[in-house]
């Protein structure tokens, strides 16, 4: 008999919800889905019926808090899909809010934080209150699953004394593509920076570098722009030399994209010291994957991943990549993505086992 999961997410077009669902499928579980959504609602998400909730949007913290009001008011059929389930999976704090309310007594609870937003981490009052709405939320919780340990050491450990179990679940990709063999080139070096975009300070060093390499170093960007830091960005990007953007794209477009791309921009500033120094992105395995070679911050936990596996560009800023493109030759960018082509595939890729352990883990809990 496959564990009933009802899973609570903040946006249903998120591909990584895709990923999640299919992984919860493929590890024996019956996903029942529901969630916020930003651009479309979708009917379903790899064959899983998904009831839309409500409209949201990025960034509108206020009124997001409004819409997680209106649904623990008036929860309408949700409450029923949350019931009829063995276990409740709920990622991110306001679906975990309404999981926490929705959940029959001693119906497990698990709590999926795969980012933890600045607004959580201030130091002002706001950040104080959310904080211990989220103690308050933890002690209903059975589980929580992170995306990176820096998650638990330094914030749920660290900053919110969580004393129980907690599940690594790193951000890989579904499959790794075919990816055919590496040219030799000579240059330029082109540099991709793709997914969500919004850190303005990336923007700053890229088109920076690209201007100032007389035609050595271009920059593809694709994904989609934050509105509320880049209102305009294609505007923006078709005034910089050496800068292109790609628009939004599918995962389907990434090997695509990447067979553009030398090296693979992971640096982000958005939230510097916090969440931008803990996270491991999507980027980093999706690049990976597709053969690109790394760039991040050595002092940060993707430079630490990388180390680990003793791949990418490490730097001490990403105002250094530039001094390192400036004597990169054909032969040292060969080597680095060979060892990129020789990680092992667990390391990157999602694998039938790591589904199956989830999905146990769930279970554990609802028995």
């Amino acid at each position: 008999m496959h564990s009933r999961i009802a899973y609570l997410v903040h946006d249903l077009g998120d591909a990584a919800v895709a990923r999640r669902v299919e992984g919860l499928q493929a590890g024996g579980g019956a996903v029942a889905l529901a969630g916020f959504y930003r651009r479309a609602a979708p009917a379903s998400i790899a064959g899983a019926p998904a009831l839309a909730i409500g409209r949201s949007h990025d960034g509108r913290l206020a009124a997001r808090a409004l819409l997680v009001l209106r649904r623990l008011l008036f929860p309408g059929k949700l409450r029923a899909m949350v019931r009829g389930a063995d276990v409740v999976m709920a990622r991110n704090l306001e679906m975990l809010a309404i999981a926490a309310r929705l959940a029959r007594k001693g119906q497990p609870v698990v709590y999926e934080c795969l980012d933890i937003h600045r607004s959580i981490l201030s130091s002002g009052p706001g950040g104080r209150v959310l904080r211990f709405i989220e103690r308050r939320l933890l002690s209903r919780t059975a589980r929580v699953i992170v995306s990176s340990p820096a998650f638990e050491r330094d914030y749920f450990r660290a900053r919110q004394g969580w004393p129980g179990p907690v599940d690594l679940v790193e951000n890989k990709v579904a499959a790794l593509p075919d990816i055919p063999p590496p040219q030799d080139r000579q240059g330029p070096w082109v540099i991709g920076w793709f997914g969500m975009l919004r850190c303005r300070r990336s923007l700053a060093i890229l088109s920076d570098l690209a201007a100032r390499s007389q035609g050595r170093v271009r920059v593809l960007i694709a994904g989609l722009p934050t509105p509320d830091i880049f209102p305009d960005f294609p505007a923006a990007i078709a005034r910089l030399p050496g800068v292109e953007y790609a628009g939004p794209y599918r995962p389907g477009d990434l090997p695509r994209l990447y067979g553009r791309v030398h090296f693979a921009w992971c640096i982000d500033y958005f939230e510097e010291g916090l969440n931008s120094a803990w996270l491991l992105p999507n980027r980093l395995y999706e690049s990976l994957a597709h053969g690109a070679v790394p760039v991040a911050l050595a002092d940060v936990e993707t430079g630490r991943w990388l180390a680990a596996a003793d791949v990418g560009l490490r730097l001490p800023s990403g105002e250094a990549l530039g001094p390192v493109l400036t004597g990169m030759t054909a032969a040292q960018h060969t080597r680095l993505a060979a060892a990129v082509r020789a990680l092992p595939r667990d390391r990157i890729a999602f694998s039938p086992e790591d589904h199956r352990r989830l999905v146990a883990r769930l279970e554990t809990i609802a028995a």
